[in-house]
């Protein structure tokens, strides 16, 4: 009995950080793609895809966007409540939105955020991560029904 607890407790442990290793990335994915194109073309001179793909290669470009969807929803999938399932998927793009409108008010100045432009694209975001990671949430009964 107390051997099966200890297996389920160790099971937990790489779960957590199988998910935080999933929202660190997916950070950092999200930061990246909010770099405006100009930024990446002072960063990255002599690479004549950064315009359109940032830092990453034109082979991996798909790939970075199929994880942006993909990491998301498994984010949700992996969690046993909707509210976490919604808080860690959006967390990504919280923090990365954070950052990025950090520093633009250095640049812009302090009002960036509240642009009618830029809070519906913020919300935006938002909504397609928590839509994301819903849809991971209950694929979890898609997935026991079967």
């Amino acid at each position: 009995m107390i051997n099966l607890r200890l297996m389920q407790t160790q099971a937990l442990k790489h779960q957590d950080l199988l998910r935080i290793g999933a929202i660190v990335l997916e950070t950092i994915l999200v930061a990246t793609a909010l770099v405006p194109a100009q930024l990446w073309t002072r960063i990255l001179p002599l690479s004549a895809n950064t315009p359109l793909n940032g830092p990453y290669p034109a082979s991996i470009a798909p790939l970075i966007t199929l994880l942006l969807y993909l990491i998301p929803t498994l984010i949700g999938l992996s969690c046993q409540q909707w509210q976490r399932a919604l808080l860690y998927a959006t967390l990504p793009a919280w923090i990365g939105l954070g950052i990025f409108l950090v520093a633009a008010t250095f640049k812009v100045g302090a009002f960036y955020l509240v642009s009618p432009d830029h809070v519906s694209a913020n919300v935006s975001l938002l909504e397609l991560f928590a839509a994301l990671g819903s849809i991971g949430w209950l694929a979890r009964f898609l997935f026991k029904m079967s």
